[in-house]
């Protein structure tokens, strides 16, 4: 009797073990991230410091060769030929094209930009902060209550990647 329970408990285990499915190998998902570069081809996004450290970053300089990574806040939408970056506690940067020889997407707002050249703190004039905000779509209105012109970050880009 001892061996007839015997034989049928190895048997079920046998018939157990037989029916377990394999597991499935854990699957591997690689996310791949489409990069779209503007301007110098040859840029990466290698050593870029986040925009809200470009003030710390200048150290009391009026300008550095900086690389820069930022969200966009609003890009021109008659071409594309700029766009303000956030820099984090409320402020932005205008970042212009190194001598007008290329364009961002007019859709870019929203999208993570690498930048590649010149900041600086300049005085942005008033008939530039007009133009800016007729590219950007402002009102009438908007345009003419700009009277002052602004202290702030621009950016003078040779490269910009888009993520």
């Amino acid at each position: 009797m001892k061996k007839f329970l015997l034989s049928g408990l190895s048997f079920i285990l046998i018939l157990s073990a037989c029916n377990q499915q394999p597991q499935a190998a854990e699957e591997t998902i690689v996310e791949t991230v489409e990069l779209e570069i503007y301007g110098d081809s040859t840029m990466t996004a290698d050593g870029a410091i986040n925009a809200s450290e470009l003030i710390a970053a200048m150290n009391g300089q009026d300008s550095i060769m900086v690389k820069v990574k930022g969200e966009i806040q609003e890009c021109c939408q008659k071409k594309g030929c700029w766009m303000d970056v956030d820099m984090g506690n409320g402020k932005s940067m205008t970042v212009r094209f190194k001598d007008y020889g290329f364009f961002v997407p007019m859709n870019s707002a929203g999208r993570m930009a690498i930048l590649d050249g010149m900041a600086k703190v300049d005085t942005q004039s008033v008939d530039w902060l007009r133009h800016k905000a007729m590219d950007a779509g402002s009102t009438d209105e908007e345009i003419a209550a700009i009277t002052e012109p602004v202290v702030s970050v621009t950016f003078l880009a040779n490269g910009v990647i888009l993520e």
